[in-house]
């Protein structure tokens, strides 16, 4: 099955043509002034400059704004969590499972949750969820989201699967680097040899190597069909994360952190291997971030590093249309005399279309080229400039709501009135 056609119509879709635009296609080009994205059945069928509007659709005029493809979170955890501090609202970790690498985010995702219209109005319309750990190495299998007004908000489970290494990564294998390492190589061969003969597992117990459920999805790691995400920030560490892909040649890597990959950067480059980051991990937290630097992405980027921007370890459930402003900040770092930044055309890119090509799914989302979901944002001002908000947000070509539970709140004790006891609170 093509990326493409994991991206469901959705009732609700509409034809819509958003005209007198000053259209971004998210792909790294630069904007088109007066231009056009034509949506139709949910669908992005044409963009540019001079596209014709097809008679008897509806038509918006933009009004000269910027009209760009919505913002695909590049690492999150939205859905998975609530209220961070209240266990019974956060599905992020399950460290007492005997389960790992097999354990599935989906049914936990929760499209109902508060934080899902915070985001959506911020012009997050898609976003790239990973677990936060478990018991063992491996924390789990991931999934890409859309963030639309409906209950369906799985565009594609089991998208990745997550794993740690540096020092959460030591902790979890038994208190070293060098622990950690055998323990991963141990469970991939395990799985593999559970993929040539299922028997070699057929033992199950808490004190097992490997779950079967665990095996089963490290195989679609091994034969390269699920991305492995692999946290990892120490340059060293990185180089030998690189080396994994000789023993395994198949594995799809992406590097998520990697505060000193501007280090090794030609490295990362020569392996292929695209790289998510947090811009604003510009101090050291830990001795494995002692080389952070703001200009990490833009000498990956220099080098040839395919280079996402997200908000991990910022609130990265709720706080995702901080993505707008760290790609903006990267683009005026560019302009600071011994910085290295991105321009405005890479930083849009790398808050759409990149981190979809990352986990695979460039062909269906997070552009408005032909054939892509109709994830469409008019924004009031530059979408990359701090206090530029959306005025209108679809998602596969349906009109959302930018209305948020704060809002309400706000309404609702803006103009306070006494009564006998508080109304309960109308959803």
């Amino acid at each position: 099955m093509s990326a493409a056609a994991l991206v469901a119509l959705p009732a609700g879709a509409q034809d819509v043509a958003i005209t007198n635009a000053k259209l971004v296609i998210g792909d790294g080009s630069a904007p088109i002034e007066d231009g056009t994205v034509v949506v139709r059945g949910g669908k992005v069928v044409a963009a540019g400059r001079g596209v014709a509007v097809p008679a008897g659709i509806e038509r918006v005029d933009a009004g000269g704004h910027y009209v760009t493809p919505g913002i695909v979170a590049a690492f999150s955890r939205v859905g998975l969590v609530e209220v961070d501090a209240v266990t019974g609202t956060n599905d992020r970790s399950a460290t007492r499972s005997r389960f790992s690498a097999g354990l599935d985010i989906a049914p936990a995702l929760n499209p109902m949750g508060s934080p899902i219209a915070v985001n959506r109005a911020a012009g997050v319309t898609r976003a790239i969820v990973a677990p936060g750990s478990s018991s063992n190495l491996f924390a789990g299998q991931g999934a890409v989201v859309d963030l639309g007004d409906d209950n369906d908000m799985v565009t594609k489970p089991r998208a990745l699967q997550f794993v740690a290494f540096g020092e959460d990564g030591s902790a979890k294998a038994g208190g070293s680097r060098a622990a950690t390492f055998l323990l991963f190589r141990e469970q991939l061969l395990a799985a593999r040899s559970y993929a040539r003969n299922p028997a070699t597992l057929a033992e199950w117990s808490n004190d097992s190597l490997i779950q079967r459920a665990d095996a089963e999805a490290l195989v679609r790691v091994i034969n390269g069909t699920t991305p492995l995400f692999v946290r990892v920030d120490r340059a060293a560490d990185i180089l030998n994360v690189l080396k994994l892909k000789g023993e395994f040649p198949a594995l799809k890597l992406v590097l998520v952190g990697a505060t000193e990959g501007w280090l090794v950067a030609r490295d990362i480059a020569a392996a292929r291997v695209p790289v998510l980051v947090s811009p604003l991990t510009d101090l050291p937290g830990s001795f494995e971030q002692l080389g952070a630097t703001q200009s990490n992405a833009g000498r990956l980027k220099a080098a040839g590093v395919e280079v996402s921007v997200g908000v991990f370890d910022d609130d990265d459930a709720h706080k995702m249309g901080y993505t707008t402003q760290y790609a903006g900040n990267l683009v005026g770092l560019s302009k600071l005399p011994g910085a290295s930044g991105l321009t405005w055309d890479q930083a849009f890119a790398s808050i759409s279309s990149v981190p979809a090509k990352a986990v695979g799914m460039d062909g269906a989302i997070g552009s408005l080229r032909a054939g892509r979901a109709g994830d469409i944002v008019i924004w009031d001002n530059d979408p990359l400039e701090l206090g530029s908000r959306p005025t209108m947000v679809w998602i596969d070509g349906k009109r959302q709501s930018l209305v948020t539970r704060q809002d309400r709140l706000r309404d609702r004790y803006l103009t306070p009135t006494e009564g006998a006891l508080p109304k309960a609170y109308d959803r």
